[in-house]
Order: C-alpha cells, then sequence, then structure tokens
C-alpha cells in the first residue's frame, strides 16, 4: 500500500480549520453557502484523519509500553492483547485514508443530465428506453433528487426516442457517471406471439450539469432558430412560434426544445448546450491525462455495450466489471445502488492502483 501523505492530510487540517474559523465569523451569504460547501466535502476526511491520528498514537502509546522493561507483566499482558487489534483498526483507517485522499473529480459533486436514446429494435427500443428512464427516476426519488423533464420526444408504441431530464442533487453526477454507455434489453415483447425473445438496445448520456462559471458560452458562437411547433390537437392543436433550436457554431452542437414556453425553451437548450460543451471539454481532458489507461469503467464512451438486462432468465450483467445480479425486477423498480457502488468501487481500485504504480521506484 502507497504511504499516506502526511503533509497533505496536515494541510487539509488546517484549511478545515480556517473555515470553521470563517464560518463562525458570520460572512455574507454568498461566501456562506461557498464555505459550506467546501466545508460538507472536508469534513468526512478530517474526521477520518483525526480518526487515523488517534488510533496511530494509542498505538505507539502500546509500543512505548510494552518496550519499557520496568512494565509490570498485567499491564504488559493487556498491552500485547490491545495492540493486534489497534494494528488491524490503524490498516483498516488507512485504506479508508487512501480512498478519501484519491483525486476528486471536480464534477462529482454537481447534479446531472440524463439523455436516453432508443437505439436498435424500433418500438421495442423506444418502450426500453421509457424503462431506464423510469428506472433512473425511482433511483433519484430513492436518494432524495428532483427529477424535472427538459424534452420528450415519445415512440409510436409508448416509451421513447429521446427523453432529456435534469436530476438534481448532490453528487448526483458521482453515482450516475458510470451508467453512460449501451444498455441491451433480451426480452419477448408484447406483441411477440410467437413468444421469441428480441435484442434491443438504448443509449444512456449522463452528463454534470455546467453553471455559468464552468463553461462560457458567447453570444456570437450561437445561432438561435426559432421553429413552430405544434400541439397535440384538441384546444392546442394551432402551432405556436414556442420551440428553439440553438447551434453552437464552434463545434456544430445542436440543441433543441419545444415546451410550451419560448423563454423557458431557450433556457433549457442553453442548460443542455452548456452542459454538453462542459462534458466536451471533461472528455478532453480525461483522454489527455489517461491515453494509456485500459480502464472502461469511466472511460465514457457512448458507444460502449455496458450492460444487459434478461428478462426471460431476469439477470443483469454490467460487462466492465463482470458482475451479475438475478434481481433484474427489483433494479427496474430503481434499486441500483449495489451495481453503481460497485462501479465506483472497482474505478477506486484502478487509481489506487495506478497511484501505487507512479509510487514505485
Amino acid at each position: 500500500m502507497a504511504k499516506l501523505p502526511i503533509e497533505k492530510m496536515r494541510e487539509l487540517e488546517r484549511r478545515f480549520g480556517e473555515i470553521e474559523a470563517r464560518m463562525s465569523a458570520g460572512p455574507d451569504s454568498d461566501t456562506y453557502v461557498r464555505l459550506a460547501s467546501e466545508y460538507a466535502e472536508l469534513q468526512p476526511v478530517v474526521t477520518k484523519i483525526r480518526d487515523y491520528q488517534k488510533v496511530a498514537d494509542d498505538l505507539k502509546g502500546l509500543e512505548t509500553l510494552l518496550a519499557d522493561k520496568t512494565t509490570d507483566r498485567e499491564m504488559r499482558d493487556l498491552a500485547e492483547m490491545e495492540l493486534p487489534e489497534l494494528g488491524d483498526r490503524l490498516e483498516t483507517i488507512e485504506q479508508e485514508m487512501q480512498i478519501l485522499l484519491l483525486p476528486k473529480d471536480a464534477a462529482d459533486e454537481k447534479s446531472a443530465i440524463l439523455e436516453i436514446r432508443a437505439g436498435t429494435g424500433g418500438s421495442e427500443a423506444a418502450l426500453f428506453a421509457g424503462d431506464l428512464f423510469r428506472m433512473y427516476e425511482r433511483y433519484a426519488a430513492s436518494h432524495g433528487w428532483k427529477v424535472e423533464l427538459l424534452s420528450a420526444n415519445e415512440g409510436e408504441a409508448g416509451g421513447y426516442k429521446e427523453i432529456i431530464a435534469t436530476i438534481t442533487g448532490r453528487g448526483v453526477f458521482a453515482k450516475l457517471k458510470f451508467e453512460s454507455g449501451v444498455h441491451r434489453v433480451q426480452r419477448v415483447p408484447e406483441t411477440e406471439a410467437g413468444g421469441r425473445i428480441h435484442t434491443s438496445a438504448a443509449t444512456v448520456a449522463v452528463l454534470p450539469e455546467a453553471e455559468d462559471i464552468d463553461i462560457e458560452i458567447r453570444p456570437e458562437d450561437v445561432r438561435i432558430d426559432t421553429m413552430r411547433s405544434s400541439g397535440a390537437g384538441g384546444q392546442h392543436v394551432n402551432t405556436t412560434d414556442s420551440a428553439v433550436r440553438i447551434t453552437h457554431l464552434p463545434t456544430g452542437l445542436v440543441v433543441t426544445s419545444s415546451e410550451k414556453s419560448q423563454h423557458q425553451n431557450r433556457a433549457r437548450a442553453m442548460q443542455v448546450l452548456r452542459s454538453r460543451l462542459y462534458d466536451m471539454e471533461r472528455q478532453r481532458a480525461e483522454s489527455e491525462r489517461s491515453a494509456d489507461r485500459k480502464s472502461q469503467v469511466g472511460s465514457g464512451d457512448r458507444s460502449e455495450r455496458i450492460r444487459t438486462y434478461n428478462f426471460p432468465q431476469g439477470r443483469v450483467t454490467d460487462h466492465r466489471i463482470n458482475l451479475t445480479l438475478y434481481k433484474l425486477d427489483r433494479m427496474m423498480e430503481g434499486e441500483i445502488d449495489e451495481v453503481v457502488d460497485a462501479l465506483v468501487t472497482d474505478y477506486q481500485a484502478g487509481q489506487l492502483a495506478q497511484l501505487g504504480e507512479q509510487g514505485r521506484p
């Protein structure tokens, strides 16, 4: 195991104390919100650092006691009994510290934009895209996150050809970023009289929600077109100039939104465009940093088949980590923590292995 960075730990403790002092001094509301966010991020790390220091001090005290020839037999026996337990505890804390001190993805604490598109498989793919959206919707609800629909293009037989939504909450992107990729489904469609299993797919993209400070979009770099959007019939059958299409000229990215309010459409389209540009920048930087990394988890490759949902067998397999679970019905109800946590753990193990390799002579 790589040695803990003691100097970095001391610096984090110093910064934590500085934030506590500044917050108690009563700063203005904007400063307080910014400090509170950093405080919440540092608190679990500093708590673990203090646990580590206490156990290390206790262990050193026991070793000193045992090294002292004047220590009586009873005290020596107690110390020898406690020594292995403290040693194991220190090792556990060191492992936890290694994880907490790994380089952070700056986007991890952000909310996210979820985009799901039906792939191969026609109507069945659109139905599956709808199932995936409901799965993530339920998962978000179980974590107290808010889901807001940005745009939806429904399939002829139900489900969605494309659906885009924001998922708002603390740490959403950290949990969902490994969901990006091709999700494949194997099941018997309701319209299949012969009972044959069909295979179809949907593509999921999870983007960190970008703020103005993350990505600046210059007015001269966008073209905004207003389109006529028709209602679904009845009293809304008349067409209105409400749909908005924004083209980002330098990259060619196109985003559309077609809700009732043109003003809201423009804001939502800009929100999605900003997040896509931010994601492109993150992917470019990540590629430069890890050109030689072979880990598939977190590669963000939207064309990569990452998971298969086999309904006849009630089985879900994540191909990146060779994890198979026979609880498909519960997963479709939003219980995906087991897969999400396994992906995060695998990614962290890869990071630790990299740090270990870097630390070797």
